[in-house]
């Protein structure tokens, strides 16, 4: 090819690469279209058939090989359609996008008409179908439904699309013509055909002009004023792409088209009109689709027009600035590829819709992650439970007063192409004042249920121009939004040349083409500013840990590349739900990685702009705390960005060389009016070897290009290259696989295979990083990053994991059945073991009658493991409402349980099932993977998660409580009536009198959360009223999670410190080994770790217990203090209980006793022991005396000195049967609430009571050791401590 150099040099900087023509091919004929889920139901005309590529100008160039497979798919996504004169056959209009393996984007514009058929073969090809169609129908007489019983779930979406083509078409010659049929003698066949360009840059408007240009010289009466080859030589190669920031004037078949490019610090150019797309969908749905795509969930459009598609899909993508897709993007999803919907990856793909198609039976793989778009119904489906977009209202109210600005309303949903003539609705001139009106209909727009489809009158510009009342209204409204009246002077005119015929008046076009580019770029700002005040301080966190890029590239994935946990905390709290999904998704990495490799390459072009945005917002507000509030900042660039626009649009910068007549030979280039001739190839093949812009490519473009390509791919070596392409494109490029049409099942299950590794790498991924978070400090050590994980970080990853096991549970379904996949699968595995139970007929174990024993040796009985079990309580949850939601409630369940692993084992040991449900390629059918996968949920179980009891708060709970008594002393039996309270963080059983005699009982009750104390006590009555308890264990019967309260003391009048109630402060038991889960033992299952020994009162029982040193009293206060400290620099929702740090083992009030009991005379003087309390109220009844003698003044000395009586008299004239020992612990935490601690020590210490009670050597009678207990004791003054009810019951103070 003679002429190649000077094609392919010319390549990058040409405005579009290729023209190409689609459509039959008379020579193979009439070739059925299999893959397209083909339903011979349907009669001939319906059906589809193959389209070939016909022709294509030049054959290739270098930099964009043509890819004839994915041309011809999307050029013609359903194949060839034909028509007879009696259907519609207007001309349509819509683009396509190919993405190649490296992530670059080629766009295609494509004119498709219908030209008459004139091959006679094909005519009695059809004629012939249409016979036998009818013979069939005439002897089948069959329902006119599609009888698709398939199997597979792909085959019945294929089906049910095309079931609405199905004879009832729109016209009412249809009905009659299928009777009789096609009829070659008495009707005219048409055939589709499509035009299309090729280009680098999506420049929609000028290529649809230059289509519809050259389709309409072909069927103008007159012949146009040059060959058809002179247009389409002249845009292929002598018509440059806009240098940037400037605009292009070149010339099409009859009028002259302008485009424009954004200069280098501008928003990239995106020519879809984004109003199209806000008024098919509504401001509102736009905003939720678009959150759903930053959170990059599957998103499925669904329409019948390819342009709408493509018009919502690319707005979308657009408008995500500074961040961009990185998963599969088809916005036009070819119907031979319908099984891309089974892909277990985010997506964004376009699917088309048939006439009257309906929306419920369209059977989708799976929906549990789906966000569905109808474009033509203006309505969506949104995921079960996601956030809200931050200040989404505002936001809302912006974007709605930019499209009034246009005189666009902002709460229709109805699609522009059906503009209503500004005569029909006479006398509909809105009677509410403009602004009024706005806001109401912002305000329906914010509470309507339909996802902000108004029914609301639309706002056609026109009628609210008609009539100075109305002006008058609009200059009100327009104050606000920044308009000016002479620009709705301006609209009025662009209206009434509109409201003309457009064809003929360029000027209207053009404003219209204006107006579009002003509002694209407007709305474009208002969502780049969001994303500006969000992320302004995004860098601060960006960890730069390389030192070179080929050491960052290698180490790529262990290294923590941001700071999320010090990202988050910076956060106003309304943005957390929002940000901290947003900052996990595979869009702000692959954003965090450009910027980290930025220090060694040229900045990607979104990032610079956005850096650029940064600092200049840094500029002119130096780190305020705005920056940090959650208060709405409005877009403060709205009318500079449409003057830029507007400036380039007006005054053109180049303007290309005008079509001119080629080198042909003479007689070539005719053609009949009707007809797209066949061009001729040799001049179209090759470009100009002079032109002044082909040499340029040479220089700077070409240096950029390729300098551009080099340093993302070409330096790099291969397995370096592998790391940099993220996870997710690579899964993205194995779906574009540029052999679109070789559907063979090995290429099917190659595609598939890479989703079943993508799916094992994220599992790996995503438990590594629950457990890293989880595991906090000593990760740290290790290196692993931050340590402290927040409980909203928590939650989202726990959500994350739960998407990732819809996905991989979806992966390969034979038939879909509910919206979860997982849930689906588990109710087969239920319904399978119910049967079986049923047929042996025995009752299982886990449902033993309630035993009530007397028995000594009572202890907790075990709790069976069973999978069907937890699904029981998860049914019986009336809280939730759908299938998704009871399988999220289940994974956290298990995981709560550390189960997961062992429970889909078990659902997957049913090897019979999973052959049923799943076919061969799918995830859950490649045992290695299925393992490796199993592996990694089971090292979850390493940490503690409570993330079934801390979501489901509102849901009742069965608890067995078992009271173990110390048997050695014979005293497990009282005669008194006991009972029993349980609290915990979310609230307490209330008092609940225990069966005399019996030591075990449940109840159901609200949520508790974690348990926290037990009260137990009893009345006294009868002859044995006294009792031993050893400990009191509680065990939550849905989740397992068994709490020890440890007692170990006497509960009786006359015994012990007199105590007839006690609260008992309890702690997780660790259960176990799993090994023995499965076995019923009948030991409580106790591990408890060997640093907490029970607290026993020192003074307790027969006084033995060991006594620590004054060093060791010391630290232990110290060590309490400092958990406390602790506790509250904990973010608010992980605190835990505090309850544990003021009374639990080595706890506040345990270090203190152990300080007042060192030095302390306890000798049984006269057998009766001698308990810190006694010293505590002989010292107030001391104070008190010489408050009556006079001694104390009203000095701030007395004033402590009333404080210590009056609290230590309400303490003892509580109705509470409370011992010596809860009394003393009750006055310090009240003294800790209070901060009167440090008040109260020197009175005890300076009263000369010390002296009788106390040794010399005792801790309390040391100065300097009382006022370092003093200055530890006041660090906490800067604590809120509040106190459980369960302590300070009974107490008024």
């Amino acid at each position: 090819m003679s002429g190649s150099s000077a094609v392919s040099g010319a390549a990058p900087c040409r405005f579009a690469h290729y023209f190409a023509i689609c459509g039959i091919d008379t020579e193979t004929g009439l070739e059925p279209d299999e893959l397209a889920g083909e339903n011979f139901e349907q009669s001939p005309l319906k059906r589809t058939f193959k389209s070939k590529v016909l022709a294509r100008y030049p054959e290739n160039v270098e930099w964009n090989p043509f890819d004839q497979d994915a041309v011809n798919m999307l050029c013609m996504p359903k194949g060839l359609s034909f028509r007879t004169q009696a259907d519609q056959r207007d001309p349509q209009f819509h683009s396509f996008i190919i993405t190649k393996e490296d992530g670059s984007r080629t766009y295609g514009f494509v004119h498709t008409f219908y030209e008459e058929v004139t091959s006679p073969q094909i005519c009695s090809a059809m004629q012939t179908l249409y016979q036998m169609h009818n013979a069939e129908h005439a002897s089948n007489n069959p329902p006119s439904s599609s009888s698709s019983s398939s199997s597979s779930s792909m085959d019945s979406l294929a089906s049910s699309l095309d079931e609405a083509d199905s004879p009832t078409s729109s016209s009412t010659l249809s009905s009659s013509r299928r009777v009789g049929g096609y009829d070659s003698t008495r009707d005219t066949l048409y055939v589709s055909k499509a035009l299309c360009l090729i280009t680098p840059m999506p420049f929609m408007h000028a290529c649809r002009r230059f289509l519809s240009q050259l389709h309409r010289a072909v069927t103008a009466a007159t012949a146009p004023p040059l060959p058809l080859e002179s247009y389409v030589h002249n845009i292929l190669y002598e018509v440059p792409l806009p240098a940037p920031g400037r605009s292009l004037k070149f010339h099409g078949v009859y009028e002259p088209i302008v485009c424009q490019r954004p200069g280098l610090g501008e928003l990239p150019l995106a020519d879809f009109p984004l109003a199209e797309a806000f008024s098919l969908l509504g401001v509102e749905n736009l905003v939720q689709v678009f959150t759903c795509t930053l959170l990059e969930m599957q998103i499925l459009l669904y329409s019948q027009d390819y342009q709408r598609l493509m018009t919502v899909a690319e707005g979308i993508t657009t408008l995500l600035f500074p961040f961009q897709w990185q998963h599969v993007y088809v916005p036009i999803l070819p119907a031979s590829l319908l099984h891309f919907l089974d892909a277990p990856v985010p997506y964004l793909m376009g699917l088309q819709s048939k006439e009257g198609a309906d929306r419920s039976k369209l059977e989708l793989p799976q929906e549990a992650n789906l966000c569905f778009v109808d474009i033509d119904n203006h309505y969506i489906e949104l995921p079960e439970d996601f956030p809200h977009f931050p200040n989404k209202t505002e936001f809302i109210q912006e974007l709605s007063e930019v499209l009034l600005s246009y005189g666009i309303s902002a709460n229709t949903g109805a699609p522009p192409r059906t503009r209503t003539s500004p005569g029909s609705t006479p006398g509909s001139t809105p009677s509410t004042p403009g602004r009024e009106r706005k806001t109401v209909a912002l305000r329906q727009l914010e509470d309507d249920g339909r996802n902000g489809n108004l029914a609301g009158e639309e706002l056609a510009v026109l009628e609210l121009l008609q009539g100075n009342a109305t002006l008058e209204r609009l200059q009100a409204l327009t104050k606000r939004t920044g308009v000016t009246v002479a620009r709705v002077d301006a609209l009025r005119a662009g209206v009434k040349a509109q409201s003309t015929d457009g064809q003929g008046e360029r000027t209207a076009a053009e404003e219209e083409e204006l107006k579009n580019a002003k509002l694209n770029v407007q709305l474009r700002e208002v969502f780049a500013s969001r994303f500006t005040t969000m992320f302004a301080d995004y860098e601060a966190f960006v960890i730069q840990s390389a030192p070179d890029l080929e050491s960052w590239l290698t180490n790529r994935e262990q290294m923590h590349n941001f700071d999320k946990a010090s990202f988050l905390s910076d956060q106003p709290e309304p943005y957390l739900p929002f940000l901290s999904h947003f900052i996990e998704t595979q869009m702000f990495a692959t954003f965090i990685d450009n910027k980290i490799m930025s220090q060694w390459e040229e900045k990607e072009l979104q990032l610079r702009v956005f850096d650029a945005r940064i600092d200049k917002a840094r500029l002119y507000n130096v780190r305020a705390p705005s920056l940090r509030s959650s208060s709405y900042q409005r877009c403060s660039i709205l009318k500079e960005s449409a003057q830029t626009i507007e400036q380039r649009l007006m005054k053109i910068d180049h303007t290309a060389i005008h079509p001119h007549l080629l080198d042909m030979k003479i007689g070539q280039g005719r053609y009949e009016q009707g007809y797209f001739p066949k061009l001729q190839a040799d001049v179209l093949n090759t470009g100009p070897t002079n032109n002044k812009w082909s040499h340029r490519t040479a220089t700077t473009q070409r240096r950029k290009d390729r300098h551009r390509q080099q340093t993302e791919h070409l330096n790099l070596d291969n397995d370096l290259k592998e790391k940099y392409m993220q996870e997710a494109r690579s899964l993205g490029k194995n779906l574009r696989q540029p052999k679109l049409s070789d559907l063979s099942p090995a290429v099917i299950a190659q595609t598939n295979w890479k989703f079943v590794e993508g799916l094992l790498k994220e599992c790996r991924m995503k438990t590594k990083r629950m457990l890293v978070e989880k595991m906090g400090r000593e990760a740290v050590e290790l290196g692993h990053g931050e340590a402290n994980i927040t409980g909203l970080e928590e939650n989202t990853l726990i959500a994350s994991l739960c998407d990732l096991l819809e996905r991989i549970w979806s992966h390969g379904l034979q038939v879909k059945q509910g919206k979860s996949a997982l849930w689906s699968h588990l109710l087969h595995h239920q319904a399978r073991e119910e049967k079986l139970e049923q047929q042996q007929a025995e009752s299982p174990v886990s449902h033993v009658p309630e035993r009530r024993k007397s028995d000594c040796s009572i202890a907790m009985p075990s709790l069976r493991v069973s999978l069907i079990q937890d699904m029981r309580h998860i049914q019986s949850m009336s809280e939730i409402k759908t299938d998704v939601g009871r399988a999220r409630a289940w994974i956290r369940l298990s995981l709560e349980k550390k189960v997961l692993s062992q429970h889909l084992k078990q659902l997957l040991s049913g090897q019979a099932l999973t052959k049923k449900l799943y076919k061969r390629y799918a995830f859950l059918r490649c045992e290695e993977e299925k393992e490796q996968f199993l592996f990694h949920l089971l090292s979850l179980n390493a940490v503690d998660y409570f993330c079934f009891t801390s979501v489901f708060t509102t849901i009742m709970i069965p608890y067995r409580v078992v009271i173990i008594p110390i048997k050695k002393l014979s005293n497990a039996m009282t005669t008194s009536n006991p009972w029993v309270c349980v609290s915990g963080e979310l609230g307490d059983s209330g008092i609940m009198q225990i069966p005399k005699n019996v030591l075990e009982m449940t109840f159901d009750c609200q949520n508790l959360g974690k348990l926290t104390t037990v009260q137990l006590g009893h009345d006294n009555a009868g002859l044995l009223a006294k009792w031993l308890v050893d400990c009191v264990m509680v065990r939550n019967e849905i989740t397992g999670h068994t709490y020890r309260f440890p007692c170990g003391r006497w509960l009786g009048k006359g015994v012990d410190d007199g105590s007839l109630e006690r609260v008992l402060i309890g702690e997780l038991v660790v259960p176990c080994g799993d090994e023995d889960s499965g076995r019923s033992c009948r030991t409580p299952p106790l591990q408890r770790s060997p640093s907490q020994t029970r607290r026993i009162s020192i003074t307790s029982l027969s006084g033995r217990g060991y006594k620590p040193t004054s060093a060791q009293i010391q630290e232990a206060i110290g060590e309490a203090v400092n958990n406390i400290v602790k506790h509250f620099h904990k973010p608010e929702k992980e605190r835990g209980s505090l309850t544990v740090l003021l009374c639990g083992e080595s706890s506040l009030v345990a270090a203190l006793e152990q300080f007042f009991h060192h030095g302390f005379k306890s000798a049984r003087l006269f057998q009766k022991t001698v308990f810190v309390w006694d010293f505590v109220e002989k010292a107030v009844a001391y104070m008190e005396s010489a408050d009556q003698m006079g001694d104390l003044q009203e000095t701030a000395e007395g004033m402590t000195c009333q404080s210590l009586c009056h609290y230590v008299n309400a303490i003892n004239s509580t109705p509470r049967n409370i011992g010596k020992d809860g009394k003393f612990q009750l006055l310090v935490c009240l003294g800790a609430r209070d901060r009167l601690l440090p008040q109260w020590l020197p009175l005890l210490v300076e009263c000369p009571v010390i002296l009788r009670m106390y040794e010399d050597t005792a801790l309390l009678r040391d100065r300097t050791t009382v006022n370092a207990l003093i200055g530890v004791l006041e660090t906490l003054h800067d604590f809120p401590i509040t106190l459980e009810a369960s302590l300070v019951k009974g107490i008024d103070l």
